[in-house]
């Protein structure tokens, strides 16, 4: 029998024990003309934080405590383009760590007060940097003060990657049955994707494997990454992708107003781009009678973030 303590911590979940786990959602609005095509995405949305960011967030956190690398009184510093800022607020204000980010200017006027929300410590770089400009940021005072920051630096860490590995890929498996067949996903810091995919591979080595990314340097698709003209994230592996797409920021604009209008899914950027993507390979595909293509994508985050975007009163 358990003490009242015991018994007391273990009523309820905790905010870690609620990330994860997030449904897999039909989106038949869009893959309705293409016969022998399911497409599906997860609701990253479902997340305590709001966003696939979460899971990297919570993983990066629980392994720099266990190393003993983010160690009690230091201030997790890292560059965002908000999602994982975002997902790492939260994260100390319930678990009490202080929390510094730097963040392009540009970022959506919802995220920054989601952030001021939080209580985070936000220090804001030339918006025409992108985040690359934030990363170098961080870069320059995790150096100056490694005594001061736990530089959590999502785009080297592996356990970005590893959170996917070890949950986001096994709930797909598990979600679809094994019937899985492609694996769409928007390249940011690539942790998703990568992750994602190894697992994938190690259950079924047949499953195609698609990386998405912005058309261009300047784009309108917040958190993804153009890789050519950025900072390459560490953990990124170029070879893992069977295919890589580019997506223009005006389709996923389009595909966001879709979508909410069509399929009653009010999604950010990012996931429409996602989806946009993941149409372009479903019309790639020759299907003989009686195949089936099974394919999931990820849905970054929801629209609420994005609201004060102009793109949504376009028709």
């Amino acid at each position: 029998m358990n003490g009242p303590e015991e018994a007391t911590s273990s009523l309820g979940l905790s905010l870690f024990d609620r990330i994860g786990n997030t449904p897999l959602l039909r989106l038949d609005a869009v893959a309705q003309d293409l016969p022998g095509v399911a497409l599906l995405g997860k609701a990253e949305w479902q997340n305590p934080g709001g966003s696939v960011k979460d899971r990297a967030a919570g993983n990066i956190v629980l392994e720099g405590r266990r190393s003993g690398a983010f160690r009690a009184g230091k201030i997790l510093l890292d560059a965002t383009s908000g999602n994982t800022g975002i997902a790492y607020a939260m994260l100390g204000a319930a678990e009490g760590f202080p929390v510094t980010l730097c963040m392009p200017e540009n970022v959506s006027l919802e995220r920054k007060q989601i952030l001021q929300g939080y209580g985070a410590n936000i220090i804001y770089t030339d918006p025409s940097d992108g985040s690359d400009g934030a990363i170098r940021m961080a870069r320059e005072l995790a150096a100056g003060h490694p005594d001061k920051y736990f530089y959590a630096d999502q785009y080297s860490n592996d356990a970005n990657w590893r959170a996917h590995y070890q949950h986001t890929a096994n709930e797909i498996w598990q979600q679809t049955q094994g019937r899985v067949t492609h694996f769409v996903s928007m390249l940011g810091t690539s942790g998703t994707f990568v992750g994602t995919t190894r697992r994938l591979r190690e259950l079924n080595p047949r499953i195609r494997c698609i990386s998405l990314q912005p058309d261009s340097a300047f784009h309108g698709i917040e958190g993804a990454k153009h890789m050519a003209s950025a900072i390459v994230p560490k953990i990124y592996d170029p070879k893992l992708a069977d295919q890589n797409l580019e997506i223009a920021t005006e389709d996923a604009y389009a595909m966001a107003r879709h979508l909410s209008r069509g399929a009653g899914l009010l999604v950010g950027v990012s996931s429409a781009a996602a989806v946009a993507g993941s149409l372009k390979v479903a019309q790639q595909l020759s299907l003989k009678r009686g195949q089936q293509a099974v394919i999931v994508t990820i849905l970054c985050d929801s629209g609420d973030k994005y609201l004060s975007e102009r793109f949504w009163t376009e028709q």
